[in-house]
């Protein structure tokens, strides 16, 4: 196997830094993008898909089948974990991360094409089954790559946190730009947008993937890898290495992310159905609303990663998880009042707890696995998260008001999952302080 990258020696300081630029630039940028693919769905489903693809269920029906289909890409991820996992412990974190690239954005503009219940019936939505579980195949094998392209070529441990949480700034921008492309087309569209102007932000997709593959295409391979490659270390099968040697850190993983990936699309996907059909607001009143929410988020999370390099990942973490604990009760006493501008400041400061979290939850993850099983170890435990809280969350939300008629349980969903987090995030251990420290932390 050969790396066509420079070696480590013969790279300056002035190069190194230059590099880091770029691997910061490309990994944000081409998270910022899968990750508007990804949420887009999330925001259509809560809006039009409920209609449009099961218009026979009654209306909060329709909205839990929409939400069936959006957590069959959570399903996605972890399969996307294991393959390109695979692939990013074997050939390289920058040929992986173009090939995750192409594939979520191909099957986001393809989402757009789809013809709705009247023109094809149940195919319609066979098809959007089936696209959203390859969309999240390739977002299953973006994250750990992002999040290593960026820590990788760190020198030393004391800024990790920091260049770690840049990628995590994809998730709150992406949010962001699916939102902002669902109001704009949502004025420009009028009384038509449930019929083709959903569509257009998802034909936008191809325009930004040429953008981030351009970007992707100009980094060199992290130093990181560049070692395990010359010191021959690359695992033949490093999933399956990796569940061998560290199946605790996979699990733990997983788990601690709980309070942080559950609240995060009740907030962000759940809440457009629970504002318009419960507090009966308005689409594009709830849409700016959320807009705020992820100005605020990717302001803070890049800060909340910093911070986790001044008080260490676990503190800021479990910092996170107290915070999110707490919210959830606060979130929804403050929706329930109905009165519009505190239901606007509930959802816009509603990110926060979650970002507080995600922060540091990049090199918090990474630093658990050794360097050269870290692509699928850091992915696997990341997307399994998402069968067992993201996923299901915005269901669960749905069911559990329209079971109760009470926002109450919900609260307590979040809190439940806090607790999770904190518990597993304290059994947590950090494989740094073994052999990357002496190996790959100085490369």
């Amino acid at each position: 196997m050969t790396v066509t990258s420079p070696p480590i020696s013969a790279i300056s300081e002035v190069e190194h830094r230059a590099q880091l630029r770029r691997a910061l630039i490309a990994s944000t940028v081409g998270t910022t993008i899968e990750w508007y693919d990804f949420l887009l769905y999330g925001t259509a489903s809560a809006l039009v898909f409920g209609p449009l693809f099961f218009p026979k269920s009654d209306p909060l029906m329709g909205v839990l089948e929409a939400f069936g289909v959006f957590f069959i890409g959570f399903v996605g991820r972890p399969i996307g974990a294991a393959i390109f996992g695979h692939w990013g412990d074997r050939i390289g974190r920058k040929a992986t991360l173009i090939a995750t690239l192409l594939i979520t954005g191909v099957a986001t503009f393809c989402v757009g094409l789809v013809p709705g219940y009247a023109k094809i019936g149940m195919w319609g939505a066979v098809l959007m089954t089936l696209l959203r579980l390859i969309q999240g195949i390739g977002v299953g094998g973006e994250w750990g790559g992002s999040v290593l392209l960026a820590m990788e070529w760190a020198r030393g441990t004391k800024n990790r946190g920091l260049l770690s949480a840049w990628p995590q700034f994809g998730a709150p921008a992406g949010l962001f730009l699916a939102n902002v492309a669902v109001l704009g087309f949502s004025y420009l569209s009028g009384g038509h947008f449930n019929t083709w102007g959903w569509r257009i932000p998802f034909f936008l997709s191809a325009i930004m993937v040429v953008v981030g593959l351009w970007i992707r295409l100009g980094i060199e391979e992290t130093p990181v890898f560049q070692k395990v490659v010359a010191d021959e270390r690359v695992e033949r099968v490093p999933v399956l290495e990796v569940l061998r040697r560290q199946p605790k850190q996979v699990i733990l993983t997983a788990l601690l992310r709980m309070p942080e990936q559950a609240p995060g699309y009740i907030v962000g996907a759940f809440i457009f159905t629970y504002a318009t059909a419960v507090l009966h607001q308005e689409r594009n009143f709830v849409l700016m609303a959320v807009i705020t929410q992820t100005v605020l988020g990717f302001l803070w999370v890049v800060f909340a990663g910093h911070f986790s390099d001044k008080i260490g990942r676990k503190n800021m973490f479990m910092v996170g998880c107290v915070f999110m604990g707490v919210f959830g009760f606060i979130y929804f006493a403050m929706l329930d009042t109905g009165i519009p501008w505190v239901i606007f400041l509930a959802i816009a400061l509603s990110l926060l707890p979650v970002m507080t979290q995600y922060g540091p939850e990049a090199a918090l993850i990474a630093e658990s696995f050794s360097p050269r099983l870290r692509y699928s170890g850091t992915s696997l435990g990341y997307q399994l998260a998402s069968i067992i809280a993201g996923g299901p969350s915005p269901f669960i939300a749905t069911w559990l008001f329209a079971r109760y008629h009470t926002s109450l349980p919900i609260a307590i969903y979040i809190a439940l999952c806090a607790v999770i987090g904190i518990v597993s995030t304290a059994m947590l251990t950090d494989y740094t302080g073994k052999e990357i420290s002496a190996e790959y932390a100085g490369v």
